[in-house]
């Protein structure tokens, strides 16, 4: 059945092939990317030639999301069936070189910036009583490697959070599912923000050269031919999307898992009896109407 579907940070990487994928499986989907009219401005005009609407959003302003999502419910007669939270931003270094603004800004994209989002498009899913929203999280929000905690963390928020807005908002007959990407060769990686402050890191001695190190790991890892490719995590979108309500997952795991899939099994009864413990039990279940 084909569904209206909003898409965050799709200027490249995994945004811009959902895009492509669900467009191609007959969705009517909005791309929205900040700076279409400058720095993404070739990828917009691509989309718009392929018949894609484009919206110009940039997920730290409240003033851009609201008026993004005011120009997509004027042009949807206020439908929308599914949001995919994408955007994010990625920095990987000795976590002391990395200046508070630099770390904020992270929070404001991959955190903040996702509930803006979602709080813009609630309202309408409510409304209509059905919906999909799907978080791209990271595994990283399960395990944790060294020089990539700052980015882990953000990701740790949005397994908490997707979580909870799944619990609450099940008996309103809207899902939420959070899947989670290992690494793949996208600019997320491929460019990470330097850090403000390298000069703290001379006082870490032979440490300081080990965040070199991931990008040797991670190369050698895309040039495996074995190697997931980016496209996984976009048939991964159009399998959920497809999945009737009441079906899908709470989470799942895209590309090689690094211990983050046995994790959500071991989590999954302890945070089940949490929930019973509160007596909050019927919030498992979506509520299918």
């Amino acid at each position: 059945m084909k569904k209206t579907v909003l898409i965050t940070g799709t200027s490249g990487g995994f945004g811009a092939d959902t895009v492509e994928t669900l467009h191609k499986a007959g969705h009517r989907v909005f791309a929205s990317m900040r700076d279409v009219k400058s720095t993404a401005r070739e990828t917009a005009e691509k989309f718009r030639a392929e018949g894609i609407d484009v919206l110009d959003l940039d997920v730290t302003s409240g003033a851009s999301v609201d008026a993004a999502f005011a120009d997509l419910y004027q042009k949807t007669g206020g439908k929308l069936d599914v949001l995919v939270n994408n955007a994010g931003l990625f920095f990987a270094g000795l976590s002391e070189t990395f200046s508070p603004e630099q770390v904020r800004t992270m929070y404001e994209v991959n955190v903040f910036g996702m509930h803006r989002v979602m709080r813009a498009a609630l309202p309408q899913m409510r409304k209509n009583k059905a919906g999909l929203v799907i978080n791209i999280g990271s595994i990283l929000g399960r395990v944790t490697i060294p020089f990539a905690g700052h980015y882990g963390a953000t990701k740790h928020a949005v397994e908490a959070m997707t979580e909870s807005y799944r619990y609450e908002l099940s008996q309103l007959g809207i899902d939420v599912v959070l899947i989670q990407p290992g690494p793949f060769a996208t600019n997320l990686y491929s460019a990470p923000a330097p850090p403000a402050n390298p000069d703290r890191a001379q006082g870490y001695g032979e440490t300081a050269e080990l965040p070199n190190e991931i990008g040797k790991i991670l190369g050698a890892f895309f040039q495996n031919p074995a190697s997931p490719t980016p496209h996984e995590v976009a048939k991964e979108v159009e399998k959920l999307i497809a999945t009737p309500d009441g079906k899908r997952p709470a989470r799942v795991v895209v590309g090689a898992a690094f211990g983050a899939d046995q994790a959500d099994e071991a989590l999954k009864p302890l945070q089940s009896n949490l929930v019973h413990g509160f007596g909050f039990d019927k919030l498992e279940k979506l509520n299918v109407r």
